[in-house]
């Protein structure tokens, strides 16, 4: 899920966040989305790891508004405490005080912090990002070899973010399902690889790999804080982030 600011609901989503954790069993609503038991159980991150996501979201959104309020257009993506930032600032100056704002809510391990330096996105870009986002999770559930509940994808001014905990050909297959999707400009891979007998070991069953693999192209790829970067990614250079750019072509 992607926490986005300003809006209305603010306080209220805390009232919600708070009021679900108390529930227990019961689903918890947060925005248009529920976590609850059946999604847990599909989910790759530990029921702890889904609840801290949660957390860091919803946090990260309250400081950011209260702190930035209507200057900046910022989106937050937590996936297994990695947080991802994207939207637009009107500084750099902005820029890294966003950053420095979510480095420091609790539980967070890493930051990823894609913000662009210009003026914020009009609503049909912002819309046409939704479409983009849309069709890549339709695709990923009518792929058979893929889970699609083990990605969460982003996408902001036709830059797609690919979140995860994945095998190495689960990483390649969806980038190069992303990829031909129409409007994308270039992908941007935020994974945790995992080998298969990682993931059966903790009790999730991994799809058959297919016998013919599609080849990918490079990709811009960003590391988990304790992760490293994926083996066709190559060095990383010495600015933004750890990150090896292509566009999609």
């Amino acid at each position: 899920m992607t926490r986005k600011f300003p809006s209305l609901p603010l306080y209220a989503l805390a009232a919600a966040l708070f009021a679900g954790s108390l529930a227990g069993c019961a689903p918890l609503i947060v925005g248009a989305a529920a976590v609850g038991t059946g999604l847990m159980v599909t989910d790759r991150r530990t029921s702890g790891a889904q609840i801290d996501d949660e957390a860091i979201e919803l946090r990260a959104a309250l400081r950011l508004s209260e702190a930035m309020g209507d200057h900046v257009h910022i989106n937050v993506t937590s996936y297994n405490r990695q947080v991802l930032l994207t939207g637009e600032a009107p500084t750099e100056a902005l820029k890294q005080q966003a950053e420095q704002i979510a480095a420091r809510v609790d539980n967070v391990r890493g930051i990823v912090n894609e913000i662009a330096v210009m003026s914020p996105t009009t609503l049909p870009q912002r819309s046409g990002d939704v479409l983009i986002t849309g069709k890549i999770r339709a695709s990923l559930v009518d792929a058979s070899d893929l889970q699609a509940t083990a990605f969460k994808v982003v996408t902001e001014r036709g830059n797609v973010y690919l979140m995860g905990r994945v095998t190495q050909r689960e990483a390649d297959r969806t980038t190069s399902i992303a990829r031909q999707v129409g409007g994308v400009q270039r992908v941007v891979r935020i994974f945790e690889i995992v080998t298969p007998e990682e993931l059966r070991a903790s009790g999730i069953q991994v799809p058959a790999e297919p016998t013919a693999r599609a080849t990918v192209a490079p990709v811009t790829t960003h590391a988990p804080a304790s992760n490293p970067p994926s083996a066709e990614a190559g060095p990383p250079p010495s600015t933004g982030g750890g990150a090896v750019t292509s566009p999609v072509r």
